[in-house]
């Protein structure tokens, strides 16, 4: 899971880094996906390091915990990632930005291909937190067949031998799964060596650069929904594709594009406002006055995206393992 945050933190200092802004000061602490820490972090970034705009939260328990009090303290909080529902609709605030998704948005993408590709009786898997019942509820609101089973495994789990025997035994014809980080490559691997031979679809998570290296094989030609992806045709992106590989060593992820975006948004409303007017800055982020490495970008009323969500074939270039865009699920998706 560590690799995700260090993958928002990296994307984010190398739009700071290119800006040559100097009046910016990045404060990083390690949430070690625990509330409880996390919570503390948060606390003393605003009561002691008196921070005006907090980020950087991966994982959407973590986000559940932390971003009400931040905001309820009037700071700004713009998300690089976490997404829970609960925060987009009734439990949304004035100074709480989105730059990535609704929790759902992914999964939706994937039940809309999963209709596209003519599955009919998916068997679906999700940890079982925030994120994970996002995942599933956002599935099942656009993919139109059967459910063959569904399931929701221990965050954190290694050992899927026991889903792995349901899926088999259930009659599936397809298999949907949420396990970010080091969850899917577990599950990928296991699922590879079980045999089972059924199409796999699921949202980027699983399936983006950090964990592709490490699963190798087992998800060549998975089919997986995204908003982000590294061949998208526009110059931003292209050019953070290359600078993001020479200054780190390594291909983006998604949630370094993230890390990115949410650099170049706060830098846009910086140039415009201060943030010691609350309500210029809000002004300021809204118009999302920047150039995003999805193309163009823009908030709704809730302040999370309305974005294209593609569809993306894990491929193998040369010894590297990445993917590339093979259609569009939905368009102007919120």
């Amino acid at each position: 899971g560590a690799g995700l945050g260090i993958d928002v933190r990296d994307g984010f200092l190398l739009a700071v880094k290119q800006s040559g802004n100097t009046d910016m000061e990045v404060i990083v602490e390690d949430d070690q996906r625990k509330p409880d820490v996390a919570v503390q972090l948060a606390d003393k970034m605003v009561q002691s390091d008196k921070v005006d705009v907090m980020t950087g939260i991966v994982w959407s328990n973590l986000a559940m915990a932390v971003i009400p009090s931040v905001t309820a303290q009037g700071k700004f909080y713009l998300s690089p990632n976490a997404g829970p529902s609960a925060l987009a609709g009734k439990g949304c605030h004035p100074n709480y930005f989105n730059v990535a998704w609704q929790n759902d948005n992914l999964h939706e993408g994937a039940g809309a291909y999963a209709n596209f590709a003519e599955l009919k009786n998916s068997f679906i898997l999700a940890p079982n937190y925030p994120a994970g019942k996002d995942a599933l509820t956002g599935y099942k609101r656009f993919y139109k067949g059967a459910l063959a089973g569904e399931i929701y495994t221990k965050l954190g789990q290694t050992d899927y031998a026991a889903e792995l025997a349901q899926i088999r035994a259930s009659g599936a014809d397809s298999v949907f799964f949420f396990l970010p980080g080091g969850m899917g490559i577990s599950f990928l691997k296991q699922y590879k060596d079980s045999g089972i031979d059924l199409p796999v679809v699921g949202p980027a998570f699983s399936f983006d650069q950090g964990i592709l290296q490490a699963v190798g094989d087992a998800a060549l030609g998975v089919k997986n929904t995204s908003q982000w992806s590294k061949d998208i045709a526009n110059e931003t992106n292209k050019a953070f594709v290359e600078s993001f590989q020479a200054e780190y060593g390594r291909l983006p992820s998604l949630y370094a594009s993230q890390g990115f975006d949410t650099a170049n948004l706060l830098l846009s409303a910086m140039a415009k406002a201060d943030v010691s007017d609350a309500d210029a800055f809000r002004a300021a982020l809204e118009e999302a006055d920047f150039k995003s490495t999805r193309g163009n970008f823009r908030f709704g009323p809730n302040h999370h995206p309305i974005q294209d969500i593609h569809v993306r074939e894990v491929i193998k270039e040369g010894d590297v393992y990445t993917n590339k865009i093979i259609g569009t699920a939905l368009t102007s998706h919120a």
